[in-house]
């Protein structure tokens, strides 16, 4: 499964390596990471939309998270990707936003990495 990392803090592409270590080894995910909305527009322009799994953090520097979401939803839909939000802040207004925009799960900061594997098999 092809996972896009989407995220403004890039050390999360070395947290997500270390985490899936042994998926990644194994060829059961691959991942690609952007750094904003929209570098993660450009990429799914320029592979196809091949990415399976978006994962997005919300509160991001120019295009937010949730614009990102809205934009995948209305110009990626076949196949549709799955899109999972995540954020530091729980608060409703942002869980309310994200799955009215189609958001089909919704994480917080720091991202339990057991709970995000058992999601991600549940999608496998």
């Amino acid at each position: 499964m092809k996972i896009l990392v989407v995220d403004d803090e890039q050390d999360v592409q070395l947290l997500f390596r270390q985490r899936f270590r042994r998926e990644i080894r194994n060829g059961e995910l691959k991942f690609a990471f952007a750094f904003s909305g929209e570098e993660a527009l450009q990429y799914l322009e320029a592979h196809n939309h091949e990415a399976v799994l978006i994962l997005s953090d919300i509160n991001m520097p120019g295009m937010s998270g949730l614009e990102l979401l809205e934009q995948i939803k209305k110009n990626f839909q076949k196949p549709p990707p799955v899109v999972m939000m995540i954020t530091a802040y729980g608060d409703r207004e942002n869980y309310e936003t994200a799955m009215r925009l189609g958001a089909d799960d919704f994480l917080t900061k720091p991202v339990e990495f057991g709970v995000l594997k058992e999601k991600l098999k549940a999608i496998l």
